[in-house]
C-alpha cells in the first residue's frame, strides 16, 4: 500500500544564525521531522551539536526530533539525548559490538524513544540482524558519515532494498531511512527500493526557497515509490 515519503531535514545545513526561520519554514512545507546530526570528532571527523541545542529545538518546535548519533559511545549519552527531547535515536553498528547495540536498542525503546540503528557504505547490512525486528527504523548511509554535501554514493538504493527483503523475512517492517546526497535526482532511487524517510540537508537549506526545495523531492521521491509499487503489482 502506497505510503507517502517522509522528509527529514539535517539542520546540519540549516542556517545556525537562523535556526527558528528555517525551521518554521520546513515545518509549513510538510516536513515529517528534524533530523539532527551529532558529531563527536572521534566516531566520525568532525564536531557539530549536541544535548543544548537539541533542549532548545525540541521547543522550537512541534516536529519530532530525529537525533543521529555519530558517536563512540552511544550507551552512556543516550540517556542524555532522551531528556533534551529527542523522540526517535539512532545508533551505529559499527560503534557497538553485538551485545551493545542490543542493549543500545532496548534502552532507546525502555526510554520511550523511537529506536533506529544506522551502517555506512562499506558495512553489510546484515550486522542489524541481531536487532532488526526491535527496530522502528534503519539508517541507510548513502555517503560516508561526518560532513554535509557529499554526493550519493551510487548503489545506495541496493542496500535498501536489502533490509527491505530482511525486514520481510523476519516479518518486521521498520521504517527506513538514507541519509547522503538526497536530492530531486537521486530521491526516486531510494524510494523506489523502499525508503520511507530521506534526510536531506543541502538540497534543502541551500536552496532559495527551502519549502519548495523539499516538496519537490517529496513529490520525486513519491512518484518513483507510486511507480515501484505498480510494476509490483501492489
Amino acid at each position: 500500500m502506497f505510503q507517502p515519503v517522509k522528509i527529514a531535514p539535517s539542520i546540519l545545513s540549516a542556517n545556525f544564525m537562523d535556526l527558528r526561520a528555517d525551521i518554521a519554514a520546513i515545518e509549513r512545507a510538510g516536513a515529517g521531522m528534524v533530523h539532527v546530526d551529532v558529531m563527536d570528532g572521534h566516531f566520525v571527523p568532525n564536531l557539530t551539536m549536541g544535548v543544548p541545542l537539541l533542549k532548545q529545538l525540541s521547543k522550537a518546535t512541534d516536529l519530532p526530533m530525529d537525533v543521529h548519533l555519530m558517536i563512540a559511545n552511544p550507551l552512556e549519552q543516550i540517556p542524555w539525548f532522551v531528556d533534551a527531547g529527542a523522540d526517535s535515536i539512532t545508533v551505529h553498528a559499527e560503534a557497538l559490538g553485538v551485545d551493545e547495540l542490543v542493549r543500545a536498542v532496548a534502552l532507546i525503546r525502555q526510554s520511550g524513544c523511537r529506536a533506529a540503528a544506522s551502517v555506512k557504505p562499506g558495512t553489510p547490512v546484515e550486522v542489524l540482524l541481531p536487532v532488526l525486528a526491535d527496530l522502528d527504523m534503519v539508517l541507510i548511509m548513502s555517503v560516508e558519515p561526518g560532513f554535509s554535501g557529499q554526493s550519493y554514493i551510487r548503489g545506495s538504493e541496493g542496500k535498501v532494498a536489502q533490509v527491505v527483503a530482511a525486514a520481510r523475512a523476519l516479518g518486521c517492517a521498520p521504517l527506513i531511512q538514507v541519509d547522503g546526497g538526497i536530492g530531486v535526482e537521486t530521491a526516486p532511487l531510494v524510494a523506489a527500493a523502499g525508503a520511507d524517510v530521506l534526510v536531506c540537508g543541502n538540497a534543502v537549506f541551500a536552496a532559495e526557497d527551502p519549502g519548495a526545495a523539499l516538496r519537490a523531492v517529496a513529490e520525486a521521491a513519491d512518484a518513483a515509490r507510486r511507480d515501484a509499487l505498480a510494476a509490483a503489482g501492489e
